[in-house]
């Protein structure tokens, strides 16, 4: 796509930008926005309004809202439990092992799940609901998987409903009960960004994680991951990032390199492409651990930049850092394993490896 230019035209119609600055105006500039939910319910009258679908003023408000509670220093008192939890995970790994089912996948669901207060009996209803509601992020959906992305969401704004209740009356610790005691926020807005917050909290640090471990060791470079963990995170974010697309929408007639763009126009945003820009990023195409924490687009830019960056980070630095001394050995399994279908969404079906620990 790159080399058909910066912004062009599919045979179906689509605009797609290619480079690092197209992308960069469209992430970031106000002309242009957010018009589509994929987590909506199909016209049932419980429509999911999550934030991350919203342009201003809307946009502002909730994300101020949701913002108070999650705050750098109740991330920060996340780090030993995500410590322990991959400490854990990875000591009970057999030799030869699936690294997505036996610790990208649980990790972050464990963690987003703790964080958001749900009982341990129930974080396995937490990965089906989030599988199904991130495959519903893909634009080549069928009718079918239209419809079970729907049933998922309804039963999880259901689950929500009622574990919110609970803790109205009964707060905890967790981000939901913080986001409970948030008045301004409305029943509807509350349960969307409970579903924002487990899929963007779980399947993309799946995605990271796993696309990690596998070009660090495809490249014979996992002991960076313990020597600099922060440069690994940031350059796999770079070179194969969780999210390979995003689209946003002309709000007003308008231009973009020079093509004229009329009102309500969509236009694809291709990270994965404008984070191989050689405009940006010397020699792009090679996966350089020593490479300096880069502009990268992995976690877009503007009013949508990812709101959980920092937890993301996080967890991506501990799991590989710890990964790389307790396995320094490590060795793929399978050469090219498969990946998940999902054109947004870049991330590995299973990732079989052996262990080889230190």
């Amino acid at each position: 796509m790159s080399a058909r230019g910066a912004l062009f035209r599919t045979r179906g119609g689509l605009l797609v930008a290619t480079t690092h600055a197209l992308c960069t105006t469209l992430l970031r500039e106000p002309r242009f926005g957010r018009d589509y939910d994929p987590w909506s319910d199909g016209g049932t009258g419980q429509a999911a309004v999550s934030f991350l679908w919203m342009d201003p003023p809307d946009h502002t408000r909730l994300r101020a809202l949701v913002s108070r509670a999650f705050t750098p220093r109740m991330l920060e008192r996340l780090r030993a439990r995500i410590e322990a939890i991959t400490a854990e995970l990875i000591a009970a790994l057999p030799e030869e092992t699936d690294l997505v089912s036996g610790l990208a996948y649980p990790l972050p669901v464990m963690v987003i799940s703790e964080m958001l207060g749900v009982p341990p009996e129930d974080h396995d209803r937490f990965r089906g609901w989030s599988e199904i509601l991130a495959r519903g992020l893909d634009p080549m959906l069928t009718e079918d998987h239209m419809s079970e992305t729907g049933r998922a969401g309804r039963e999880f704004r259901d689950y929500f409903r009622e574990l919110a209740a609970i803790r109205r009356e009964r707060p905890g610790e967790d981000l939901l009960s913080a986001l409970t005691q948030v008045r301004e926020l409305s029943e509807p807005e509350l349960l969307a960004t409970c579903v924002l917050l487990l899929v963007a909290g779980h399947e993309t640090t799946v995605n990271l994680i796993a696309n990690g471990v596998l070009n660090l060791a495809r490249h014979g470079l996992l002991r960076h991951a313990s020597e600099r963990p922060k440069h690994v995170v940031e350059e796999v974010l770079r070179y194969d990032p969780p999210v390979h697309l995003t689209t946003r929408v002309a709000l007003e007639d308008t231009e973009l390199g020079g093509v004229p763009l009329p009102k309500g126009t969509e236009v694809m945003v291709l990270i994965g492409a404008a984070n191989r820009d050689p405009a940006v990023f010397p020699d792009p195409d090679r996966f350089d651990v020593t490479r300096e924490p880069s502009r990268h687009l992995a976690f877009g830019l503007g009013i949508h930049f990812c709101l959980g960056a920092t937890l993301a980070r996080m967890e991506g630095e501990i799991v590989l850092s710890a990964l790389a001394t307790a396995a320094p050995g490590l060795e793929l399994a399978d050469a090219a394993p498969p990946y998940k279908e999902n054109v947004v969404l870049r991330g590995l079906a299973t990732l079989p490896v052996r262990l080889r620990r230190g």
